[in-house]
C-alpha cells in the first residue's frame, strides 16, 4: 500500500476526530436540549419530520428510521418521518412546480403546529430545505437546523443550530449522523428512561 494512500486515510481521520472532539466539547448542552425539545414534541402527540439533500436525504431516512424502529432501547415506534423518500411526490412538485418546493408542500401537507421539522444542510443554503424551515415557522412547528461551519441562510430560520465546526462536507455529514443518534438516545432516554426529569417542561409547554 503507498504511503500517500495512507497519508489520506490519517489525514481523514484526524480531520473527523478533531471536528467531533469540538463538536462535543463545545454542543453537548445543545444536543440535551434539542433532544428534549424533540421528546417534549412526541410525548404531546407531535412528530418529527426529516428533509435533506444527498447524503443529508440519507441521513434524514437514518434517523426517521431510528425514531419509528428503535435505537438501542425497545421501546414504542415512535413517529417520524423522512420527506425525502416518496419518489412520486418528489418528482410530481418537482415536474408541476418546481424542485425548491419538494419539501415545503409536504411540510404543508404533513406538518402541524406543535411538530418538529429537522433540516439538513451541510451548507445552510440548501434552497428546498429553506423553504421548508420557513413553511414550517408559518405552521408553528420547530425547527432544528444541522449544518457546517459557515451555517449559511439556515441560521436565522432554526429554534436550534447544530453546525459542525467544520467546512469538509464528508466531516460535516460524520459530525451530524453522530450528533443525531446522541439525540436519537436522549430522546429515549427522556421518553422512556427519565420521565420525571421531562414533566416540568411539559408543563411549561401546556401553561
Amino acid at each position: 500500500m503507498s504511503n500517500s494512500a495512507l497519508e489520506k486515510v490519517r489525514a481523514h481521520a484526524e480531520a473527523g476526530l478533531r471536528a467531533r472532539e469540538q463538536f462535543f466539547a463545545e454542543q453537548s448542552e445543545l444536543l440535551v436540549e434539542t433532544a428534549r425539545t424533540c421528546a417534549v414534541c412526541l410525548a404531546k402527540g407531535g412528530k418529527l419530520l426529516f428533509c435533506g439533500n444527498g447524503g443529508s436525504a440519507a441521513d434524514s431516512q437514518h434517523l426517521a428510521a431510528e425514531f419509528v424502529n428503535r435505537f438501542k432501547l425497545e421501546r414504542p415506534p415512535l413517529p417520524a418521518i423522512a420527506l425525502t423518500t416518496d419518489t412520486s411526490i418528489i418528482t410530481a412538485i418537482g415536474n408541476d412546480y418546481n424542485f425548491n418546493q419538494i419539501f415545503e408542500k409536504q411540510v404543508q401537507a404533513l406538518g402541524s403546529a406543535g411538530d418538529v421539522l429537522v433540516g439538513i444542510s451541510t451548507s445552510g443554503g440548501s434552497a428546498n430545505v429553506l423553504a421548508a424551515l420557513r413553511e414550517a415557522r408559518r405552521r408553528n412547528m420547530t425547527t432544528i437546523g444541522m449544518t457546517g461551519q459557515r451555517g449559511g441562510e439556515m441560521a436565522g430560520l432554526c429554534d436550534a443550530l447544530i453546525a459542525a465546526p467544520t467546512t469538509d462536507t464528508a466531516v460535516i455529514q460524520e459530525v451530524h449522523i453522530a450528533a443525531g443518534h446522541v439525540i436519537c438516545h436522549l430522546v429515549d432516554h427522556f421518553l422512556f428512561e427519565a420521565v420525571m426529569e421531562l414533566n416540568p417542561y411539559l408543563q411549561e409547554s401546556e401553561g
